[in-house]
């Protein structure tokens, strides 16, 4: 018999819009790693942290919020990286604030060592903790704080 409330034991990892075509989109700001790579150090990283993993990379905002309510009851916590998002959703922001699990943003690049627009997100308000600038082992580190947290 399962405790009907124990926390889930997955870890959702969401990526906004571009992050596909990562590898290829300005290695010198992103790297060399591809959309792939990143799902397989996540996945490695959650199994080694007791998780399991979901990840999912979409290019449409309303396609992160219905991934978003979707956690509820079945991600112990997630992972996003929102992308363009982060400076322009205030929907993101909102579903995160009403789905009540904690919420990890990453950037691959240092935000605030880019453009001015760039410094700005509405995630991150609502977000349980930020991380910026670590390149793809940003994924690694956010895993490893969410199991922390649950």
């Amino acid at each position: 018999m399962t405790d009907a409330t124990a926390t889930p034991r997955k870890i959702l990892v969401l990526n906004g819009p571009n992050l596909n075509l990562l590898g290829t989109r300005e290695p010198a700001i992103y790297g060399h790693q591809t959309l792939a790579d990143v799902e397989a150090l996540c996945r490695e990283a959650a199994a080694g942290a007791g998780f399991g993993l979901g990840f999912l990379q979409s290019n449409h905002e309303g396609a992160l919020i219905d991934a978003l309510h979707a956690a509820r009851g079945e991600a112990a916590g997630i992972v996003l990286n929102p992308g363009a998002f982060t400076h322009t959703s205030v929907a993101i922001a909102d579903a995160i604030s009403g789905i009540g699990l904690p919420v990890v943003e990453v950037h691959i690049s240092n935000v605030h060592r880019r453009e001015p627009f760039r410094h700005h997100s509405y995630v991150s308000p609502v977000a349980a903790a930020v991380i910026v600038g670590a390149g793809t082992n940003g994924y690694r580190l956010a895993i490893h704080h969410l199991a922390s947290l649950v």
